[in-house]
């Protein structure tokens, strides 16, 4: 089965951080939501408690298929402070696994050096955070192993292609016209 790990900063977005989360396992990928701060619960940017499915050290991170970075703009701030983060994308990426991010998010993904040629996109007004990157304007984009998206409202888009991406644009646009999307 495949199985990702979407990384919970307190102040994450938390429809950037549950859309893709429920679309994943819509689709039977397995999306484990592991807390960088160690700790069970994680606060969003609008105070919205989510329990983790693990704790950072205590993910198997050998065990994921990839990696998926929720914006809001204070998540991301510990996101790229994290240096455990970067390690983590810069080893995913070197083997060929998927790293995701929407909204605030790719600027860690250009941080770790992932964007450099890559077409990508993020929250508006962030573009020159995302150093190397051809900056395009669609709502998601996947470039190889990269898939980036803009914000909240491009959430269910980000999540069809990270399904898309797995199990094919059938499947993706099975789901979403199950979930009434298109």
């Amino acid at each position: 089965m495949i199985r990702l790990a979407l990384i919970l900063a307190e102040g994450f977005e938390e429809v950037e951080a549950l859309t893709p989360v429920d679309l994943l396992r819509r689709a039977g990928i397995g999306c484990d939501m592991v807390s960088l701060s160690g700790g069970a619960s994680v606060v969003g940017s609008h105070g919205v408690g989510i329990l983790a499915d693990a704790a950072w050290d205590a993910a198997d991170f050998g065990a994921y298929d990839g990696v998926i970075l929720p914006g809001g703009l204070r998540g991301t701030q510990r996101l790229l402070a994290d240096a455990r983060v970067e390690a983590l994308l810069q080893r995913y990426f070197a083997e060929g696994k998927l790293t995701a991010a929407i909204c605030a998010a790719p600027t860690v993904l250009a941080q770790a050096g992932l964007l450099a040629g890559k077409r990508a996109i993020c929250y508006p007004g962030m573009e020159d955070r995302l150093t190397g990157a051809v900056v395009t304007a669609e709502r998601a984009v996947r470039d190889g192993t990269v898939i980036t998206s803009r914000g909240m409202g491009t959430s269910i888009p980000f999540g069809l292609a990270l399904v898309e991406y797995y199990l094919g644009k059938e499947a993706a646009d099975a789901l979403a016209a199950k979930i009434v999307s298109r």
